[in-house]
């Protein structure tokens, strides 16, 4: 504990955003870790469970979604399972509508990242120049040149803590945002293929057998009429 406090001496108040953002980092990674393996263990069964239940019964796929609330895919197909008798354009732009709110929430801690990407190194090099300046202004010219090119030396590197450190940062975040976004690609699609098959499903199981039985049933009651003239 005693070589971390000295490390972040060494290399002066501007290790402090530093270690702020390290914490940030960090904090970011672990919620967001915690969100995805949630979300990715179960949400494959739910697909399953509800496009299965779907060809049978849309009130059985309806509960299936409803006690999936807690995960972004339940959300993403209940919105239009809820929807009573919707047009399948109705009922599409009911799952966009959802997909949209649900991809804004997968890219919680995106901004953050970025930002801490791009202003980490900016701390590190200004923590560098703040203790060369600190370094140089301490020299004595006068003095022997050995023992003055010694102190400069050892000033020159601890004030390159802050460089390396903001660098060391910004690696770790930049690695968390993109494995991120590639996680958050890879969802979007998956989140397409199933919305697809729901209303594929819809379609050919519920919407056009629907409309075909309402205009069966509206020629009869049109050669009802003409045979009762």
């Amino acid at each position: 504990m005693t070589t971390v406090f000295d490390f972040l001496a060494k290399g002066g108040p501007v290790m402090l955003p530093i270690l702020g953002a390290s914490v940030l980092t960090v904090s970011c990674a672990m919620e967001r870790a915690w969100f995805w393996v949630r979300f990715l263990r179960r949400e494959g069964k739910v697909v399953h469970d509800v496009l299965a239940s779907a060809r049978r019964s849309l009130d059985e796929a309806s509960a299936i979604a409803q006690r999936s609330q807690d995960l972004p895919i339940g959300r993403f197909l209940l919105a239009p399972l809820k929807l009573s008798q919707p047009s399948p354009e109705t009922f599409r732009l009911a799952m966009e509508t959802a997909g949209d709110k649900e991809f804004v929430k997968m890219r919680k801690g995106d901004k953050l990242l970025e930002t801490i990407v791009a202003v980490a190194p900016l701390l590190g090099l200004l923590g560098t120049v703040t203790g060369l300046i600190s370094t140089f202004s301490n020299l004595n010219i006068g003095g022997g040149a050995g023992e003055q090119a010694t102190k400069a030396a050892a000033g020159i590197g601890e004030a390159l803590i802050t460089t390396a450190a903001g660098m060391v940062v910004a690696i770790i975040a930049l690695l968390i945002f993109r494995i991120l976004v590639t996680l958050q690609a890879q969802q979007m699609d998956y989140f397409s293929e199933a919305g697809n098959e729901l209303e594929l499903i819809y379609r050919q199981y519920w919407y056009e057998p629907a409309v075909l039985e309402a205009d069966r049933y509206f020629r009869r009651r049109g050669e009802m009429g003409e045979m009762g003239r």
